[in-house]
């Protein structure tokens, strides 16, 4: 679907398939805000990874643009190689220029010959500069460019092109930095180490604009939002005297909480303030082997902060098949994870991206990884190929149950007797057997799945495990009795009329993911 309406005469358009409609792009938007002279010949046009490849090259070429650029992530790369594909068999004349991660490293894992150039690294003034030399005289001879980094303030910034489309129906994503401190093998931003800050007076003012358009939800990208307490105060304090409701999401390091960040942190609203914690691991040896930094007492005390002191929604993350961990020292983490919080602990599984140092650790512990995006791993000497399966079916049911808020009491009964970890392995193993699936199961075959789980495992008395049911789901206005629940409850209509604490109405997200 295009952002931005082609005009009749397009020279220049900028294009990527995100992974939904609801994400935008601001890769692209920055480069549109240093195109310069040649910004009036270009136009933004964003797709998603479920639309129709050669419905999307249609779309491309029907203003018989001169330049196409993409931009190439992990969850697109494959449709973008077919893509080009198709561009350059249907319009050869067609100059095609890719950027974004995927291409940036070696090895360029997907087929991208056919491509007439690559940017690698941060793309705003080379895009510029190579799109002048191929509308000029002069044609660029190399079909690489090392761009490298950028000063952050010799740039345009690109918040003032985002659509009112975009404003009113999607994600608006915005950074403050670029770069990480940390070397931590698996992450691409590594490969950065110094961190860049943009001038904060001039960024609060484009955020200033945004608000007036009526944005009232902020995705920052920085991977180390708490790094510099200075600069993060002054954001914070940005939306703490804003007098309207927001949402405002920021990557945080998990040992770096100086008081100065604790105090405003405490002063945020249920629901306004959510905060992604990259754990990764709790076992010192793993992490230390990863060249990853790991306080695990400042981690724990941080975290006991957050889930005690503030109303800050948190995200945990948590990997897979880290070299030399096995399937206890994760459970290990994931257990002393759950007893310090109950926030969402997200469950991710090790991928191996181009331009990071993990394959140094291949022979040494086994690890193989798949050859097709995302690259994660599928066997090592710790975790046989059929455990990874399993984790990833523990992955997404955790995300079913755990996540989505949708079980919170009923679950304290799953894990009352031994640990998280393992009560949902065997729980994970259990439903996988009666589902054969991972995937579109409803919100009421979840919950009878759980109840025929903890009744079959005598874990509690079938009227109480129906009671925990009953306040788990008819907690949200609007929801259904299931019916296998009403000869417990006779007395509770099919529709509850409570209405959504502020805390559930959190868990709205998550319901489409349930709800098939």
């Amino acid at each position: 679907m295009l952002t931005k309406k082609a005009p009749d005469v397009n020279t220049i358009i900028l294009t990527t398939l995100n992974a939904r409609y609801s994400h935008t792009s601001i890769g692209l938007r920055y480069l549109f805000a240093n195109l310069g002279e040649l910004q009036n010949q270009a136009s933004i046009a964003e797709f998603t990874i479920n639309d129709n490849v050669q419905d999307i090259a249609e779309q491309l070429l029907a203003s018989k643009p001169s330049i196409i650029g993409i931009g190439v992530y992990i969850w697109n790369v494959i449709q973008v190689s077919e893509l080009i594909h198709t561009i350059k068999k249907v319009s050869p004349e067609t100059i095609v220029i890719l950027g974004g991660p995927e291409v940036s490293y070696d090895p360029i894992r997907m087929n991208m010959d056919v491509a007439d150039y690559i940017i690698r690294g941060e793309g705003e003034l080379a895009f510029h500069a190579l799109c002048q030399a191929i509308v000029g005289v002069e044609k660029p001879t190399k079909r690489i460019i090392d761009a490298g980094t950028v000063n952050l303030n010799d740039i345009e910034l690109p918040y003032r092109y985002y659509s009112n489309e975009d404003v009113k129906n999607r994600y608006i994503y915005v950074e403050a930095s670029r770069g990480c401190p940390f070397s931590c093998e698996f992450c691409l931003s590594s490969m950065d180490n110094r961190v860049r800050n943009l001038f904060i007076d001039r960024l609060l003012e484009e955020f200033e604009i945004l608000w007036q358009r009526g944005v009232r939800s902020f995705k920052f990208i920085d991977r180390t939002f708490n790094l510099n307490p200075k600069i993060s105060n002054q954001i914070l304090d940005f939306f703490l005297n804003k007098d309207a409701d927001y949402f405002a999401h920021f990557e945080v390091i998990p040992d770096h909480f100086p008081m100065s960040i604790q105090q405003r942190i405490k002063q945020f609203k249920p629901a306004s303030l959510q905060l992604e914690v990259g754990i990764q691991t709790l076992n010192n040896e793993v992490a230390t082997r990863i060249h990853r930094k790991l306080n695990i007492e400042k981690i724990k005390e941080n975290i006991t902060f957050l889930e005690h002191e503030t109303h800050a929604h948190m995200h945990l993350d948590l990997i897979v098949g880290l070299p030399g961990e096995n399937l206890e020292s994760f459970g290990k983490g994931l257990n002393q994870l759950c007893s310090l919080t109950d926030a969402e602990i997200q469950i991710g599984i090790l991928k191996n991206l181009s331009g990071t140092s993990l394959s140094r650790h291949n022979e040494t512990y086994g690890m193989v990884y798949s050859d097709k995006p995302p690259y994660d791993i599928i066997k090592s000497n710790d975790l046989s190929f059929e455990d990874i399966q399993k984790m990833k079916r523990f992955a997404r049911f955790w995300n079913l149950y755990k996540n989505s808020g949708n079980f919170n009491m009923s679950l304290t009964i799953l894990w009352q007797k031994d640990g998280v970890f393992e009560s949902f392995f065997a729980f994970s193993l259990w439903i996988y057997k009666q589902t054969n699936s991972t995937w579109q199961i409803s919100l009421d075959r979840l919950a009878k799945l759980l109840f025929e789980y903890l009744n079959h495992t005598g874990l509690a008395e079938q009227q109480h495990i129906a009671d925990c049911l009953v306040q788990d789901l008819m907690k949200i206005e609007g929801r259904v009795l299931p019916a296998f629940l009403r000869p417990y409850t006779p007395h509770i209509p099919k529709v509850q009329k409570n209405k959504a604490s502020g805390h559930n109405k959190r868990q709205l997200r998550h319901l489409s993911s349930t709800e098939k």
